[in-house]
C-alpha cells in the first residue's frame, strides 16, 4: 500500500465526497473517444487564435448562404410575383454576388488550415519515433512494423482526415447557421417541417458512431498484424521450409487473413445503416416540405418563401449535412481509431515515493558495508528459439554500485547475449532482470544503464554533441575531467576543439570508441556495460579507460577480451555456455580450468597505440579463432 492509502477508503475515490456517493455514480468506460478528446482539447486550446481566424473566414459564408435563399425569396415576393421585374433582377443579382467573397475566403481557409494540420501531424510522428526508440529497448516484437505504419501511413490518415474534417466541420456549421436563420426569416413554421427528419437522421447516425469505431479499430489492428506477420514470413521463409512448418504458417496467414476479412464485412454492415440516415437527412426535409406546403401557404408562407426554402434545403443544408455524415462516418471513423492507436503509449514510469521522515523520526539505518544490487539477474534462461540449446541456463549473478565484473569465455559462449540480457536490450525465455531491486522496464533502461558494443556510434556533428549526446547539460569542465580521465585529450588536441566537425569516417575505430566511453563517463550511469567496447585501444588506454570508469559510483560490467580486464576486475565470470564460474581472478586460476586455458591463449599486451594490431594469417589465427581469441606468434607464455 502506498503512503497515505486509507485502507477503510476505495480505491480512486475523492475524500471531498462520502463514500456512498462513489457507488452511486459508476466509473464511465473509458472509449476511444473519450482517450482521443482528453489528448485533443490542449492541442486545441494552445490554438485558440487560428481556430478564431478559421471561423472569420466563414462567416463570409454564412452569409452567402443566408442571402442564396433569402435573395430567391425577395425576388419572386417582391419583384416578379409583384410585377416588378427590376427589383427581381436586383435580388438575384445579389444572391449571386454573394458567391464571391466566400470563394475569395477560401484561400484565407486553407491558410488558417494548416496552422491546425501540419502541427498535428508533426506531432504524431515525434509520438511514433519515440515510442519506436522506447520499444527497441524491450525489442517489442511489432515495435518496426507498428511505428513505421504510424510514421507513414497511419500519421497521414490523421492528416488527411483532420484536414477534410476541420473542413466540413466549419462549412457545415457556418452553412446550417446561415440555412436556419434564413428560414427563420422566410417563416418559424417552416423549422417544424424541417427540424424532425433532420434531428431524427442525426441520432441514428450518431448512435453509429461507437460501432464503427470499434469496426474500424478492428480492421486497423487486423491489418496491423497481417502485415506484422508477413514482414516476419519474408524474413523467415528458409527457416520455415528447413522446418517443414510450411503447412502451420499457410494456416496462420489464412486465419489472419479472414480476421481481416470479418472485420471489413462487419464495418460495410454499420455503413449500410449510415446510409439510411443520411437518406433520411437529406432527402426527407425537402419531401416534407412539398407534402405541407399547402398548410404553410395557408398559415403565411408566401410562395417565395416556399421557394427560398426548397433553396435552402437543396442547395445549402441537405448537401452540408450529406457531407458531414460522410466526413465523420469515413475518414472521422478512421481519424478516431488512429488516434487513439497514437494515445496508448506508456507513461513515463513514475518514481518510487520516498519514505515519509519527520524531524523527530530516525534516521534510515545504514549498511555501508553492503552494496545494494544495481542489476540482478535471478535463475535467467535464454535461448534463441524454443528448441535451441539454451545460452544461459538458470543463471543467477548479481552486480552491486561500484562493482567491477569481468565476463570471460571462448567465443559462442553467450558472452554478448548475457550484457543483452542485463541491459534489458533481450528478453530472458525464463527467470527475471531486475534493475535497482525493480523487474526491467525498458522505459527505465536510459536511466539506468548504459550499453557500449564493440562498435561505437559517432554521428557527424560537433565533437561536444557526440560526447554530450547522453547528457545534454554537460558543461566543459566536466567534459575536460573526462577527456583527462578517459585518455580522450590526444583526440580533443588532434580535432582543435570541442566544436569541431567530426566525420565519422575520418576517425579510426580506437578514436571512436574513445568518444564513445567519454560519452558513457559523462552520462555516469548507475549500470555500464562495455560489450568489447574497448577492442580497438591498445592495452594503456584501455586500461586508463576501465579504472576512470571503475573510479565511478555505478557498477562496471566488462566483456574482457585481454587478460588485464580480468585482472583489474572485482571478480570474474567465467562463461562456457550454459557452464558458468564466478569468483576473483586467484580463485579461478586454482578452480576453473578454462580459465587456465584461456589465460594461455589470451590477446597479449601490446604497444601503446589506438589501433588494434593487424590480424595474423595462417593456421595460427584459425586455430586462434577457433578458441574464440586473437592469438598472436608466437603464443604467449601461461599465467
Amino acid at each position: 500500500m502506498k503512503r497515505g492509502d486509507d485502507p477503510a477508503r476505495p480505491v480512486g475515490h475523492d475524500p471531498a465526497r462520502p463514500v456512498g456517493h462513489d457507488r452511486a455514480r459508476p466509473a464511465r468506460r473509458d472509449t476511444a473517444l473519450r482517450r482521443v478528446a482528453r489528448e485533443a482539447r490542449p492541442f486545441l486550446r494552445a490554438r485558440t487564435g487560428a481556430i478564431l481566424r478559421l471561423a472569420g473566414w466563414s462567416l463570409l459564408e454564412f452569409a452567402q448562404t443566408f442571402l442564396s435563399g433569402y435573395g430567391v425569396a425577395r425576388a419572386l415576393d417582391d419583384g416578379f410575383l409583384a410585377g416588378r421585374p427590376a427589383t427581381g433582377l436586383f435580388w438575384l443579382a445579389v444572391a449571386a454576388v454573394a458567391v464571391l467573397p466566400s470563394v475569395l475566403a477560401a484561400r484565407g481557409v486553407f491558410g488558417r488550415l494548416a496552422d491546425l494540420v501540419e502541427p498535428l501531424r508533426d506531432g504524431l510522428v515525434r509520438r511514433a519515433v519515440a515510442r519506436a526508440l522506447s520499444g527497441a529497448l524491450g525489442r517489442s516484437g511489432d515495435v518496426s512494423t507498428r511505428s513505421l505504419s504510424q510514421v507513414t501511413h497511419q500519421s497521414e490518415i490523421a492528416r488527411d482526415g483532420w484536414a477534410g474534417l476541420v473542413l466540413t466541420l466549419r462549412s457545415f456549421v457556418f452553412t446550417a447557421a446561415g440555412a436556419v436563420t434564413g428560414l427563420l426569416a422566410l417563416s418559424p413554421a417552416l423549422l417544424l417541417i424541417v427540424l424532425p427528419p433532420l434531428v431524427l437522421g442525426s441520432a441514428l447516425f450518431l448512435g453509429t458512431l461507437p460501432p464503427m469505431a470499434a469496426r474500424q479499430r478492428a480492421y486497423l489492428a487486423a491489418d496491423e498484424a497481417y502485415a506484422a506477420h508477413a514482414g516476419d514470413l519474408a524474413a523467415s521463409v528458409r527457416d520455415i521450409a528447413a522446418a517443414g512448418t510450411a503447412e502451420r504458417t499457410l494456416a496462420e496467414s489464412r486465419a489472419l487473413a479472414e480476421t481481416q476479412l470479418a472485420a471489413s464485412r462487419s464495418l460495410a454492415r454499420w455503413s449500410a445503416v449510415r446510409v439510411v440516415a443520411l437518406a433520411v437527412c437529406g432527402r426527407f426535409p425537402p419531401l416534407l416540405l412539398l407534402l405541407g406546403a399547402p398548410w404553410l401557404l395557408r398559415n403565411g408562407l408566401t410562395p417565395g418563401g416556399l421557394v427560398g426554402a426548397l433553396t435552402y434545403l437543396t442547395q445549402a443544408l441537405a448537401p452540408a449535412v450529406q457531407a458531414l455524415m460522410t466526413m465523420l462516418g469515413t475518414a472521422g471513423g478512421r481519424l478516431v481509431v488512429v488516434l487513439d492507436r497514437f494515445t496508448d503509449a506508456p507513461p513515463p514510469p513514475a518514481d518510487e515515493p520516498a519514505p515519509a521522515t519527520s524531524a523527530d523520526s530516525p534516521p534510515p539505518p545504514r549498511h555501508p558495508a553492503r552494496r545494494a544490487p544495481v542489476a540482478e539477474l535471478h535463475e535467467v534462461t535464454f535461448a534463441y528459439g524454443p528448441r535451441a540449446h539454451p545460452v544461459l541456463d538458470r543463471l543467477s549473478l548479481a552486480v552491486g554500485a561500484g562493482e567491477h565484473l569481468a565476463v570471460v569465455g571462448p567465443s559462442g559462449s553467450g558472452k554478448s547475449t548475457l550484457a543483452a540480457v542485463l541491459a534489458g536490450t533481450e528478453r530472458p525465455t525464463g527467470g527475471a532482470v531486475r534493475w535497482r531491486g525493480r523487474p526491467a522496464r525498458p522505459a527505465d533502461a536510459t536511466s539506468v544503464r548504459v550499453l557500449l558494443p564493440q562498435h561505437a556510434y559517432v554521428f557527424t556533428g560537433t565533437l561536444r554533441d557526440n560526447l554530450r549526446y547522453l547528457r545534454p547539460d554537460a558543461r566543459d569542465r566536466e567534459i575536460a575531467a573526462m577527456a583527462d580521465a578517459v585518455g580522450l585529450d590526444a583526440l580533443l588536441s588532434r580535432l582543435g576543439s570541442l566544436d569541431a566537425a567530426v566525420e565519422p569516417d575520418r576517425l579510426s575505430q580506437g578514436e571512436r570508441q574513445l568518444v564513445a566511453l567519454g560519452r558513457a563517463y559523462l552520462a555516469a550511469p548507475p549500470l555500464l556495460i562495455l560489450d568489447e567496447a574497448t577492442s580497438r585501444l591498445d592495452p594503456a588506454a584501455e586500461t586508463r579507460a576501465e579504472l576512470a570508469f571503475a573510479a565511478l559510483p555505478g557498477a562496471l560490467v566488462v566483456v574482457a577480451h585481454r587478460l588485464g580486464s580480468a585482472r583489474r576486475a572485482d571478480r570474474t565470470l567465467v562463461m562456457d555456455g550454459p557452464r558458468t564460474r564466478c569468483g576473483t581472478p586467484g580463485e579461478l586460476l586454482r578452480t576453473s580450468a578454462l580459465y587456465r586455458d584461456l589465460s594461455g591463449l589470451w590477446e597479449p599486451e601490446e604497444p601503446a597505440g589506438l589501433e588494434e594490431p593487424a590480424g595474423l594469417e595462417g593456421p595460427e589465427a584459425r586455430r586462434g579463432e577457433e578458441h574464440g581469441i586473437i592469438r598472436s606468434t608466437p603464443p604467449p607464455s601461461p599465467v
